[in-house]
């Protein structure tokens, strides 16, 4: 019972010592730990995002989606190829778009077109197409990147489109479906057809159907009939010269006409005899003769006024 309690005397470390301040005068604080008060944080508290920000994402993603299923509605809807590889358009949008300008002048529509098969052309005239429109015609897939890549930096530079770059391919996408407006969604599909017109045709059809749908004059369309417009012969007996003439007119058929005597048409057939005669297509003797034919074909009276574009500045709405 004597233990229960403890001395004044006793040792403070043993295990039943008082604690320090069991003795401790009358009126001294307790050395009783008092809680501080926190600093403030300086974290600061996120703020709610705004409704306008919240409202403005939410458009956003649904623009986005939208444009995603346009794209999809316009790819899906683009025209099938594949029913060209045995028949022949019955029209085209080239076509059709002529004949409702002409309509809305009062006049009526001019329409000469007779198909010829591929063998039936004169080869060298076919060349000079190939040389005028695409050299590069058996090489590339529709498209070519490097006169993309030229014809983009152009338009970057004046702000607008204009050099075209349009392969064959792309040129006969554009005369069998689409419209004649420079902007880059009408663009885009014609990549987009291209493309397509490669995967389903053959290269031989490809270049088929392009010399009997593309603009020979006003109202001529297809070689067959541009031969027997301007020179009153088939197009199984297009000389050099004329081939290369036909083939110059390309891109401004319904200015640059043999009728005309332009110079600038001058120019641009005595160029692609130079490229025939490069690539040996033709020999000298038959390059000089190609030339003098051009010459009586175009160096006549010149009376008429000029076309304004120089032969490599043609407009695309005329391709």
């Amino acid at each position: 019972m004597g233990d229960d309690f403890p001395t004044k005397g006793r040792p403070s470390c043993g295990p039943r010592a008082d604690p320090p301040w069991a003795s401790a005068p009358v009126g001294v604080p307790l050395p009783i730990a008092v809680t501080q008060p926190k600093p403030a944080s300086s974290k600061v508290e996120s703020q709610p995002v705004p409704k306008k920000r919240s409202w403005l994402g939410r458009l956003v993603i649904v623009l986005l989606l939208s444009l995603g299923v346009w794209c999809f509605y316009e790819y899906a809807t683009l025209p099938d190829p594949r029913g060209l590889i045995d028949q022949n358009p019955e029209t085209t949008a080239l076509i059709r778009t002529r004949d409702e300008a002409a309509r809305s002048q009062g006049k009526k529509p001019r329409h000469r077109q007779d198909w010829v098969s591929l063998g039936s052309i004169a080869p060298l005239a076919v060349d000079s197409v190939i040389a005028s429109e695409d050299a590069s015609f058996f090489i590339h897939h529709g498209i070519d990147f490097d006169e993309v890549r030229k014809a983009l930096d152009q338009a970057w530079e004046k702000g607008s489109l204009g050099r075209g770059a349009s392969t064959i391919t792309q040129q006969l996408a554009k005369n069998l479906w689409l419209s004649g407006d420079r902007s880059f969604l009408r663009k885009a599909k014609e990549l987009i057809l291209a493309r397509h017109l490669e995967n389903a045709l053959p290269k031989k059809r490809i270049l088929e159907l392009y010399l009997n749908v593309v603009e020979w004059g006003d109202g001529v369309y297809g070689i067959e009939a541009g031969s027997r417009e301007h020179f009153g012969i088939s197009a199984s007996q297009l000389s050099v010269g004329q081939g290369a003439v036909l083939a110059a007119m390309l891109p401004s058929p319904r200015r640059w006409t043999p009728e005309r005597h332009s110079r600038a048409l001058r120019k641009r057939a005595l160029w692609i005899v130079d490229r025939l005669e490069k690539v040996g297509k033709i020999s000298a003797d038959e390059a000089d003769l190609a030339r003098s034919d051009i010459e009586r074909l175009l160096a006549k009276d010149r009376t008429t006024p000029e076309p304004a574009e120089e032969p490599d500045q043609a407009s695309e709405d005329e391709r």
